[in-house]
């Protein structure tokens, strides 16, 4: 498991968290992204018990420099660095390329439009592009999100409350309750004066995000985020 949660900037986060994204995305589609992410008190403790199932060794939770190296060989990455505030909790930044070429456009997750005058950026995560997406990163990472019995990860159709009450049944009330409660906040700027932000707020150049984990782990709908900018 020393490559957890390289998807943290993809889906924003997949495990029970407390994550804040913020960026800055330019007119030529490059885009530089900070990370910082917290995990909770239960979610460390299982992961810090399948780490030592998998490996028979005890290390950090989150492996800020395995997370780096894994990030760094995804399609559209320039560069990526993470270091470890605690064995739970990591900080870092990576710097895209082509926003556009971000974990493959073929799956339509990103689409990127900067024209003379204004500009659209859509990204679009759902039951088929969302394993598709995993398996660009590391087989472990499925693996894991396989172990939680995520849809995103497993592609089963499930209600939310289903999910949760699986969760629930196959570990414990704490890990559900950690699932249900966190949420990822993500701030980009945009190269323009931002006219809509599809799934957010916006101010001026700046669209704010506040997805619930469970949306992303379980995709019983679409997940559609649009802002277009003069």
């Amino acid at each position: 498991m020393k490559k957890l949660l390289p998807l943290c900037l993809v889906f924003s986060t997949l495990l029970s968290c407390a994550a804040r994204i913020n960026g800055s995305l330019a007119s030529d589609g490059s885009a530089s992204l900070s990370l910082n992410m917290a995990l909770e008190p239960a979610m460390t403790s299982l992961i810090q018990r399948l780490n030592e199932a998998g490996s028979g060794a005890s290390g950090p939770v989150l492996n800020g420099p395995g997370i780096a190296s894994s990030f760094a060989s995804a399609p559209g990455v320039t560069s990526a660095t993470f270091r470890n505030l605690t064995s739970s909790s990591i900080e870092g930044q990576i710097r895209i390329s082509a926003i556009s070429e971000f974990f493959g456009t073929r799956r339509g997750f990103v689409t990127f439009e900067q024209r003379a005058q204004g500009g659209r950026c859509v990204i679009n995560l759902n039951r088929t592009n969302g394993p598709e997406i995993l398996g660009l990163i590391s087989e472990e990472i499925s693996d894991y999100l396989n172990a939680l019995m995520a849809p995103v990860a497993t592609g089963e159709e499930m209600t939310r409350p289903e999910y949760l009450d699986l969760v629930a049944s196959f570990y414990n009330r704490n890990i559900r309750n950690e699932i249900a409660s966190s949420r990822v906040r993500v701030s980009i700027d945009f190269p323009g004066a931002i006219t809509a932000a599809r799934g957010g707020t916006y101010s001026g150049r700046r669209a704010n995000f506040d997805i619930p984990l469970l949306d992303l782990l379980v995709l019983e709908n679409p997940l559609v985020y649009e802002v277009t900018w003069n």
